[in-house]
């Protein structure tokens, strides 16, 4: 039987401490708990307003209607075909961002060890740029393109960072340095690319849901629906893989393997974004460090990470298709603009505690 017990653990933090059988199977933290479902409130609420917001206004009260079909035809259509579809992408990649930031971040123990710094996501760019302008691939073609692109780049980054282990502060580095690489060959691949392509090229690389509907939301579906029971299994075992190599064996996890599957899982999750949508940046980045500093927690947690970064670009496609309208911008454009500004500020305290 399963039973759930409050406990003050932990330095006065309060959990729910669940038993099966007797057995302590697990441990729920209340202000973790409270605070991810404050930010799917507030995200369900911008969800709300993004869907009514545009030429013809929709009240939220009918938007509500409208997904659980009880409003009329051409209010339905507007809602569930043309709008609603975005938002809940922007939502689903905007969680997996988060949750690869928190995957990288936690195996490099380091704020700065995002998709994005490493060059994880680069490579992903890189795969799906080389589809897109050499093959003309077609949205699944790109997913391949982008999940080859970011694997071969993790692989290049953690061989060339690895002596005697990997340490985070050196992955870094050396993907810092892969990063510009990739990025100058996205460049010539751009240049060289026919006008029309690269045009093309250029809009998709700013990073856009411009353009997107169901035909992306179910893919999208699919492959978290893969992916996240495999992350929630070795989740448990990044607090072990953070305390080093040794002390994780000594517990009785294997750790390289394990870190290969993270980093497998974590690449996944960024070329699923790309390929539909470019390359979102600082996403990934924020929403784990955001989402540590609410929950209060000492280490990166991929639940909380998941729904501040849904928040983050949910929030920022609402930025990018009203502020400048009837012009929209790239999501991209709105979360560089941001991130940026972060980064900057994250660089700056990283160097102060050096």
């Amino acid at each position: 039987m399963t039973q759930v017990q409050r406990g003050n653990v932990d330095f006065g933090r309060r959990l729910w401490i669940v038993r099966l059988r007797d057995r302590v199977d697990g441990r729920i933290d209340i202000r973790t708990v409270a605070v991810c479902a404050a930010l799917l409130l507030v995200t369900v609420a911008v969800a709300v307003v993004a869907v009514g917001t545009g030429d013809f206004y929709i009240p939220p009260n009918e938007v509500l209607a409208a997904v659980f079909g009880h409003s009329s035809r051409i209010t339905e259509i507007i809602v569930m075909e043309w709008r609603f579809p975005r938002v809940l992408l922007a939502f689903l990649f905007g969680a997996a961002l988060g949750v690869s930031g928190a995957v990288f971040q936690s195996l490099t123990r380091n704020p700065l060890g995002s998709p994005d710094i490493i060059g994880f996501a680069t490579g992903a760019y890189t795969g799906a740029l080389v589809v897109i302008l050499t093959l003309g691939g077609g949205y699944y073609q790109t997913g391949a393109g982008a999940l080859v692109g970011g694997l071969a780049t993790a692989a290049a980054v953690y061989l060339l960072a690895y002596k005697r282990g990997v340490q985070g502060f050196r992955l870094i580095i050396v993907g810092i340095g892969v990063s510009a690489m990739l990025a100058s060959i996205n460049t010539w691949l751009v240049v060289k690319a026919d006008l029309a392509d690269a045009i093309a090229a250029a809009v998709w690389g700013a990073g856009s849901l411009n353009g997107l509907g169901w035909a992306q939301v179910v893919p999208a579906l699919v492959v978290m629906a893969v992916i996240a029971p495999c992350l929630a299994v070795l989740s448990r075992r990044l607090p072990m893989l953070e305390m080093g190599d040794d002390a994780a064996r000594a517990l009785g996890v294997r750790a390289e393997p394990t870190r290969l599957m993270l980093v497998f899982l974590g690449v996944a999750l960024i070329a699923l974004v790309t390929a539909a949508a470019g390359p979102i940046s600082f996403v990934a980045l924020a929403a784990p460090q955001l989402a540590r500093r609410l929950t209060g927690t000492s280490g990166v947690a991929m639940v909380p990470a998941a729904c501040m970064g849904a928040l983050l670009l949910v929030v920022s496609d609402v930025v990018a298709q009203r502020v400048f309208a009837p012009t929209q911008l790239p999501v991209g454009v709105v979360t560089v603009s941001v991130g940026g500004a972060y980064f900057v500020w994250l660089l700056a305290r990283e160097g102060r505690k050096q």
